[in-house]
């Protein structure tokens, strides 16, 4: 077989959600880092840049009205309002992607998730929880981007979130960083091969978090 008929294997998708100081984003970065065939999709949103945030790298960054009509046209895969801003990923992009062989990774609310694993076979979903309900105040105080009335918004919202935990393909508990990370690699390993894999069960962890978040 010539270079020029070689046809690479299609992409998976691999979602990534958590509640607020879950530790969602510094395990994606990480698992970027090490694997040069896992590529992130980058949601166009229509808040404003944080700082030290770039455009085209963190996300792409819109208005309002822009989102709407590249909503209107059907440019996304999944969009969803998230703390009163929009955001959304964009089809042709993931597309694009995957048919080069590369393997997608969202970084994304239960909202895209749902939507996601209801139109692409190919996707397997990982729910990102912190150990206890203290633990999870104790990271949104300590990043310093936020007011207390704010992190008292964000920990109400975590309750919600963490309601549709039963809906991801694997729960994760963020307690060790390593740990959590390990178990994340482990896990992407084995589904491109086609392995079987396994995660701790979590359910009784995130039902008593639910409760102490009453």
């Amino acid at each position: 077989m010539t270079s020029s008929s070689f046809t690479p294997r299609k992409g998976r998708l691999f979602i990534f959600s958590s509640p607020s100081g879950g530790g969602k984003t510094m395990l994606v970065r990480r698992l970027l880092a090490s694997d040069e065939t896992l590529v992130a999709s980058i949601s166009t949103t229509t808040r404003p840049p944080r700082a030290q945030e770039q455009e085209g790298v963190d996300y792409n960054f819109v208005t309002e009205a822009k989102f709407r009509c590249l909503e209107e046209s059907g440019e996304f895969l999944e969009h969803a309002r998230v703390f009163g801003h929009r955001y959304g990923s964009r089809r042709k992009v993931v597309e694009d992607l995957t048919s080069q062989g590369l393997d997608v990774l969202f970084d994304i609310d239960w909202q895209g998730a749902r939507s996601i694993k209801n139109k692409c076979k190919d996707s397997t979903s990982f729910f990102i929880v912190p150990p206890t309900e203290h633990e999870l105040r104790r990271r949104l105080v300590k990043r310093g981007q936020d007011s207390r009335s704010v992190i008292d918004y964000r920990m109400s919202q975590a309750k919600s979130e963490m309601s549709h935990y039963n809906e991801f393909d694997y729960v994760v508990v963020n307690d060790d960083p390593d740990e959590a990370y390990e178990t994340l690699r482990g896990c992407i390993d084995a589904i491109r091969k086609g392995r079987p894999t396994y995660v701790k069960d979590a359910s009784n962890l995130v039902r008593s978090m639910l409760e102490d978040l009453d």
